[in-house]
């Protein structure tokens, strides 16, 4: 409304200032006044203008908190209650012909353990992901986890139980749902990455959480970690250009609660995904920028090693040129996001 006032009010001074071009070429001061309300309304106009861009982007971002699939949603589904909060998850059903029990993929969002939110499944290169493997027969289960933030007494090892938790609570009422417990697959970035990777290895047993929820069977089938780490006890795995004087990070939102082992190696050895490998582990894929000075390439290079040390099924895939978040370095990211997307889509259906 504004800009359109605004273009009224041009039109009106514009044909204004051709009636009186006599006046106005005789009264150089009424010249000077109607120029100065003509940039003023523009002005005007041009923040109206900004106003309604700001709020369309706001519109959109609230519309693409849920992946629009076409088909059956479960959205805003309570796992658990802890603290006083409600953690809760939503569920895809896949669009393809499907047998009555469904594998699901769980997505874990990035963050640092301390930022993110499950609505990041329905954005950028996530929402083809996830779109096409609905497409292929997958439901797909993005999670909310407490967040690791300061003086929250919420850790990292929390960050995965809850997430271990909402494996367990689709497994608890798979009937229901529609979900095959035994075929649970899990996809991940950066923070999320680690967690993905936490829940692909360890047992179900492990790191238990709500009573409810407990000794509820399931099976991880296969799991993607796009540029997550997967070793703390070893600190030099982050230092990306071997500073001398290079400092631990992440001590606080690995000892930050008073839950687990009160021991500080006994605390980030239960939060390295490496210390739960083994050869009958479940296939993992390990995505990585060679230019991630977040989580450094380092990362999967250590995991593939020691897998191929203990006959685990770990692929790594290195890219080229490539920051966090496949942000481009110096040159265009090789193999490019669309193969990165490809490739992942691929491990998931090579994996039944």
């Amino acid at each position: 409304m504004a800009t359109s006032n605004a273009a009224q009010a041009h039109f009106l001074i514009k044909s204004r200032l051709i009636m009186d071009h006599n006046v106005i070429k005789s009264n150089p001061t009424q010249k000077i006044f109607i120029v100065v309300l003509v940039a003023v309304l523009g002005t005007t106009g041009a923040k109206a203008q900004e106003t309604r861009k700001r709020k369309t982007a706001s519109r959109r971002a609230q519309q693409t908190k849920y992946l629009e699939t076409g088909g059956e949603q479960k959205l805003e589904v309570v796992y658990k209650s802890i603290a006083g909060k409600d953690l809760k998850l939503d569920l895809y059903y896949p669009t393809a012909k499907q047998s009555k029990m469904c594998p699901v993929i769980i997505f874990t969002h990035g963050g640092g353990w301390a930022a993110g939110s499950r609505y990041k499944a329905a954005t950028g290169s996530f929402g083809i992901v996830f779109g096409r493997l609905v497409k292929q027969g997958f439901a797909v289960a993005p999670v909310t986890y407490r967040l690791a933030k300061k003086d929250s007494n919420v850790a990292m090892r929390d960050c995965v139980i809850d997430c271990k938790d909402a494996i367990r609570y689709l497994a608890k009422n798979s009937e229901s749902l529609g979900i095959d417990p035994m075929r649970i697959f899990v996809m991940g970035d950066s923070a999320g990455g680690h967690i993905a990777q936490m829940l692909l290895l360890a047992s179900p047993e492990q790191l238990p959480g709500a009573d409810s929820l407990s000794k509820v069977p399931y099976r991880m089938v296969a799991g993607v970690s796009w540029y997550g780490p997967c070793d703390f006890e070893k600190t030099d795995l982050f230092n990306h250009d071997d500073r001398t004087d290079f400092r631990d990070r992440f001590a606080a939102r690995i000892l930050g609660s008073d839950s687990g082992p009160t021991d500080k190696l006994a605390r980030y050895r239960e939060v390295s995904p490496i210390n739960y490998m083994s050869k009958d582990s479940p296939p993992l894929l390990m995505i990585q920028g060679d230019k991630d000075t977040t989580i450094p390439v380092k990362h999967a290079y250590y995991m593939k090693k020691k897998a191929d040390a203990v006959g685990a099924p770990v692929e790594i895939m290195i890219i080229r040129n490539s920051g966090h978040n496949w942000r481009r370095v110096d040159a265009d990211i090789m193999p490019s996001r669309e193969a990165i997307i490809e490739r992942t889509v691929q491990f998931f259906l090579d994996h039944p």
